[in-house]
């Protein structure tokens, strides 16, 4: 899928509260490179064209929530910093390059004919009902998950997040059901592209989808090849409207450095804990682990239940919801408008 220059990402920016200082990290030899550096308001403001001063103040001045703000240099290049609070003293997110930010034209928003991506339903433990779905890779004419060799690796993230939109916007149609969810996975490749943020706040605009129903689930191994960098994705994400799962939680080196930046808004559990359920060790970090998620503001999800009679213990423990063959394999979107509403 092609990208449009003005969704183009030129660097990260780090926003420190104490010290009133903006970090800027823009690659070298680049239209931002210039910028790199740390700045104060008034310095960094010098750099602006009259009517944009005033604003950066004004968006760092929340102290919490996403950040949203469109700048013009006084070079008459647009510049817009997209993020979000990490806490109260600190703010991340990407720069990016532009007349306006997203402008994506409709006709690059066609998936790639072969995918046929399938969802997995996410249970309620509370009600027992569908709460969302996890969309899961596949293609046509292949038993695996493996991509067939023509299939370009750049695309697949941009195409899942396009065909889950879609089958997101018509689940809540066809159900009548204005809470339900969509997981997407993304790798640390697709957050070093950084091009997502415009894509997200297209499709959400496009099929009327609220703040966090599409959802983003990323592993702290997105974070490990470029920490900083990651975070800044990520929080770009969350300030167009995405919701963030970190995935795979307790199974890493640094889950807990990660979940202490990240402002999520859902942990899963992997199945390598939730498979040695019963186990007095065991179920003593789950429990502690849904305490942390609910004592932060975050749901929490078991995934890889292969017995129903698990979910009992497991809403013992604290979870939110389950995942797992247990209760539904992995299905085509119109089975899952089905299943939906059964």
């Amino acid at each position: 899928m092609a990208t449009p220059p003005s969704t183009q990402p030129h660097g990260n920016w780090h926003w420190h509260a104490p010290s009133q200082r903006l970090v800027i990290d823009a690659p070298k030899a680049t239209v931002l490179s210039e910028l790199t550096g740390e700045w104060s308001i008034d310095a960094f403001e010098q750099m602006l064209e009259g009517l944009s001063r005033g604003r950066l103040a004004k968006a760092f001045a929340a102290i919490e929530g996403p950040v949203r703000c469109a700048l013009r240099l006084s070079s008459g290049r647009d510049v817009h910093l997209v993020g979000a609070f990490v806490r109260r003293s600190e703010a991340r997110g990407l720069l990016l390059v532009g007349d306006d930010f997203p402008e994506i034209d409709p006709s690059d928003l066609q998936p790639g004919p072969d995918l046929a991506p399938v969802f997995q339903p996410i249970i309620s433990l509370r009600d027992g009902r569908i709460a969302g779905f996890e969309a899961l890779a596949r293609w046509d004419g292949t038993e695996g998950t493996s991509p067939p060799s023509r299939y370009e690796d750049e695309a697949l993230a941009s195409n899942m997040l396009i065909r889950s939109a879609e089958t997101l916007a018509m689940l809540r149609e066809t159900s009548g059901r204005d809470d339900v969810f969509m997981h997407v996975n993304l790798t640390a490749r697709d957050l070093a592209r950084g091009t997502f943020p415009a894509l997200v706040e297209a499709l959400m605009n496009g099929y009327n989808l609220p703040p966090r129903a599409l959802r983003i689930e990323l592993t702290e191994q997105a974070a490990l090849r470029d920490a900083g960098h990651a975070l800044s994705a990520a929080m770009a994400l969350k300030a167009v409207g995405a919701g963030l799962v970190l995935d795979d939680f307790g199974t890493g080196h640094s889950s807990f450095a990660w979940l202490a930046d990240l402002p999520a808004d859902s942990l899963k559990i992997d199945h390598g804990l939730t498979c040695r359920l019963g186990q007095l060790r065991i179920d003593t970090i789950l429990t502690t682990i849904t305490l942390l998620a609910s004592r932060l503001g975050m749901t929490s999800t078991a995934e890889g239940i292969e017995n129903k009679d698990d979910a009992v213990k497991l809403r013992g423990l604290g979870f939110d919801h389950v995942q797992g063959f247990a209760f539904a394999r992995p299905m085509s979107a119109e089975a899952a408008a089905a299943f939906l509403v059964a």
